[in-house]
């Protein structure tokens, strides 16, 4: 319980420090997000319990990561991260599943996820903000991944990029559990720290 309320401090501290980065009101700031004002001002207090589609709407309209949310300060120049030690901000019913690995710094940041999709299970995304470009590794077994409706297979050992201002989906294929690692290249943008 006090890691829920710590991380719920840590977000909503960096919600207010990013938007005031990016000079937005709550007003501005939700009408942008697609997020209530009364959800953001109970986020800023560190109340609520927000979902990842609008941990990524946030993050997209603050030209920001979505870890930039999350994180606290860096503790050191290495960051190691097992995959175990994070949790998974989506997952579904058969236990498909992504986890946010980390996140570089600096201007134009990547995050690094680690995905996993059972057959048949999709995760469909709304257009990032425009700039941000996703690549996805498959280590193993298969995907469909979708861009503007259509559909692209992708197999173990091949990699697939686009840019993701446009709907997006990555939907489990064949008859085994897809392994893929997904980097989101972000550019800099107002709520960039200089």
């Amino acid at each position: 319980m006090a890691e829920t309320e710590a991380a719920l401090r840590t977000l909503a501290r960096n919600v207010r420090a990013a938007r005031g980065r990016a000079g937005l009101s709550l007003d501005e700031l939700g009408r942008r997000a697609a997020v209530s004002k009364g959800a953001l001002v109970a986020l800023e207090k560190a109340q609520g319990n927000p979902n990842f589609a609008t941990l990524v709407r946030l993050a997209d309209t603050l030209g920001i990561s979505v870890s930039a949310l999350m994180e606290g300060p860096p503790e050191g120049r290495v960051r190691v991260v097992s995959a175990d030690a994070v949790t998974p901000l989506w997952t579904a019913d058969r236990g498909s599943e992504a986890r946010l690995m980390l996140t570089t710094s600096g201007a134009a940041p990547v995050e690094i996820w680690r995905w996993k999709l059972e057959p048949g299970e999709e995760y469909s995304s709304h257009p990032h903000q425009t700039g941000v470009v996703e690549t996805v590794s498959v280590t193993a077994g298969r995907m469909v991944l979708v861009v503007d409706g259509t559909e692209h297979p992708v197999e173990a050992g091949q990699t697939a990029a686009f840019d993701s201002d446009t709907p997006h989906a990555y939907r489990g294929s064949g008859h085994e559990t897809c392994h893929l690692i997904m980097t989101v290249h972000i550019p800099p943008g107002p709520g960039s720290p200089a």
